[in-house]
């Protein structure tokens, strides 16, 4: 397993030729309480920077954007009932959605945890 940040505030962890993303903890500090979540459906193919998600808080609603190309196979049957997970734990439980990575080599553009810390800082 390994995990992927983008400058957009996604992460990313790879199993395999599978993917899970979602929005990392900065970022769900920076929205606030999640209220509602809406993933692209299963089957959709996408490309790196496209929307694969839009959630949104009582401050704002945001894109979230597929930092590789590949197919969404799987969205979190969670946050339709409870969108304040990815609040809570987004690096874990409040994933937003899993995917098929058809382009690997893209994870070089990605960002490590040490890099994504530091971009933060």
């Amino acid at each position: 397993m390994t995990l992927y940040f983008t400058k957009e505030h996604e992460w990313l962890r790879v199993e395999g030729e599978t993917a899970i993303v979602g929005i990392t903890k900065h970022a769900a500090e920076e929205l606030g309480e999640l209220v509602f979540v809406e993933a692209r459906d299963a089957g959709t193919v996408v490309q790196a920077g496209e929307s694969i998600a839009v959630v949104e808080s009582v401050k704002a609603a945001s894109d979230i954007y597929a930092p590789v190309d590949g197919e969404v196979l799987d969205n979190n049957p969670q946050l339709s009932d409870d969108p304040a997970r990815v609040s809570s734990d987004p690096e874990g439980e409040g994933w937003i959605v899993k995917f098929r990575l058809s382009n690997p080599d893209q994870l070089e553009s990605l960002m490590d945890a040490d890099a994504y810390a530091a971009f933060i800082a």
